[in-house]
């Protein structure tokens, strides 16, 4: 019984990432770079982005269709054809990127902090996933982390210096700024900002 959980568990992820593969080939696959944000929630900061950087392909990606649904209809209404908007979380984006395609900005805003201990293991600032997107990203690509929890802060610094791929930038700010819903209900922030070596 269990092995046949597990066997349709893994089809279920074959089949989800093989239909990524298809949608990121056709939105990736004219340009081989681009600018990647991942909890893009409702679009508001990639849009925003995307509208001031003209010649640079955008991919937002966020879990919840209902999130992707808004962003995309924000999309379509700015007429931005170099922005797209993904269902799909981290992991499954890095296995299904076409292999020519390189980041050059990552852009991680307020992402759900998951504060007890336990629940640690579920933030996105770790190591397995900071190689994993080194090793798709341009030589000089920057990754740009932004919370209001400054324990998570702490954490996520800590992980970048035990990084050999990416070294934490002194000067902490966005290229861009256009504040996010997250943003604007915070009392205060912190950002981080890494360079890929």
């Amino acid at each position: 019984m269990r092995a046949n959980h597990l066997n349709e568990h893994t089809a279920i992820i074959s089949a989800r990432r093989e239909a990524l593969c298809d949608t990121l080939a056709r939105i990736i696959g004219r340009s081989d770079r681009f600018v990647w944000e991942i909890g893009s929630g409702h679009g508001h900061f990639l849009t925003a982005y995307a509208a001031a950087h003209p010649d640079e392909t955008c991919v937002g990606i966020d879990i919840a269709s209902e999130r992707v649904a808004r962003a995309d209809l924000k999309r379509r209404r700015s007429k931005l054809e170099h922005l797209h908007f993904v269902r799909a979380d981290a992991e499954d984006f890095l296995a299904s990127m076409p292999q020519n395609a390189r980041f050059t900005s990552i852009f991680i805003l307020f992402p759900d902090p998951w504060p007890k201990r336990r629940h640690h293991k579920n933030r996105i600032m770790k190591h397995q996933f900071l190689a994993g997107v080194a090793a798709r990203s341009a030589k000089g690509a920057q990754l740009f982390f932004r919370t209001d929890h400054e324990p998570y802060l702490r954490d996520a610094a800590s992980v970048l210096r035990e990084n050999a791929d990416w070294i934490q930038e002194e000067t902490a700010t966005l290229p861009f700024e256009e504040p996010t819903v997250f943003q604007k209900r915070a009392a205060r922030y912190f950002t981080l900002v890494a360079i890929r070596r």
